[in-house]
């Protein structure tokens, strides 16, 4: 049968999974280091990062698609060569990053990191509830409803937020520009923004002075959607859970880790056991789009 499709995939072990593949796709390992493949590509398989580092040495005329294996795309639009289009992993990873920040809110409300330091001790102390809390939802995309749906068992208010106030079949979403007002009236917030000119240094002083004291702040969006100095000046009146910082990785000396109320995680929303599945089901998706004639799914940045 002719070869109708040639895809590249970062490692063996993508060879392994996807042998079942039509007979019209050429499958072979590349991970996007030098040198490019002689041949032309119709879908690239890029490994698992959030830089963009490398996408600026790709030759157009022969990449056509990028599939990423990560939701964010930031830094991308400027690093990418005009002519290749970029997709990328829609129903990958917003569950997983859910679950983790749920995981972050428990842990900081109920204080489990300060237990964990405690190892040998029996130091009892009243922690915080999520039941009867006012959670803010502060990006209402894929990863927030995620997390709107695991938390709806937990007894909180739920208040949502997005780029501009509209309203769906669950009530009232609302705008940013509201913020101002929202902020003094709940407890938590958990924000899964994504990174842009709009939202970078969001969670700025500003914003902090408008929480309450000992609102918690849950962060899997970006690192630069908060003022990292605005974080460590608060000094614990308000809590900050994260999985994303700027700098990242974090240095080892930082001031942030010594924070009183700071919880920090290393960038693993994603690194679970769901990723994998999941993320082989958008490849195939695209190979199967691709071969129809179809455009590719989630397309981002197109030439």
């Amino acid at each position: 049968m002719t070869i109708t499709l040639h895809v590249t995939v970062p490692d063996e072990g993508w060879v392994e999974r996807l042998t079942d593949l039509d007979d019209r796709v050429d499958l072979r390992v590349w991970d996007f280091s030098p040198p490019q493949p002689s041949h032309s590509v119709d879908l690239a398989v890029l490994p698992y990062t959030v830089s963009s580092a490398g996408l600026r040495q790709l030759d157009p005329e022969r990449i056509a698609v990028i599939q990423s294996q990560a939701l964010g795309y930031d830094g991308v639009r400027e690093a990418l060569p005009s002519g290749v289009t970029y997709c990328n992993a829609v129903g990958v990873h917003e569950e997983s990053t859910a679950g983790l920040a749920v995981a972050l809110l428990l842990a900081s409300q109920r204080q489990l990191d300060v237990y964990a330091r405690e190892r040998g001790q029996w130091n009892r102390r009243w922690g915080t509830s999520v039941a009867d809390r006012r959670v803010m939802l502060l990006g209402y995309g894929g990863i927030g409803i995620e997390m709107e749906k695991r938390l709806e068992g937990f007894g909180a208010e739920m208040v949502r937020v997005a780029g501009h106030r509209r309203e769906d079949e669950r009530g009232l979403i609302h705008g940013t520009d509201e913020l101002p007002d929202l902020l003094p009236t709940v407890d938590v917030v958990m924000v899964a923004v994504p990174l842009s000119e709009a939202t970078t240094g969001l969670i700025d002083d500003a914003f902090l002075a408008a929480l309450p004291d000992d609102a918690v702040i849950v962060n899997v969006s970006r690192g630069r959607v908060a003022d990292t100095d605005a974080i460590v000046r608060q000094a614990g009146r308000v809590r900050y859970a994260t999985d994303v910082t700027d700098p990242e990785p974090l240095p080892a000396v930082h001031p942030l880790w010594a924070v009183p109320g700071v919880l920090i995680t290393p960038h693993v929303g994603g690194m679970s056991s769901a990723m994998q599945p999941r993320v082989d089901r958008v490849v195939r998706g695209q190979i199967e789009r691709l071969l129809d004639g179809r455009d590719p799914h989630s397309i981002v940045i197109s030439p």
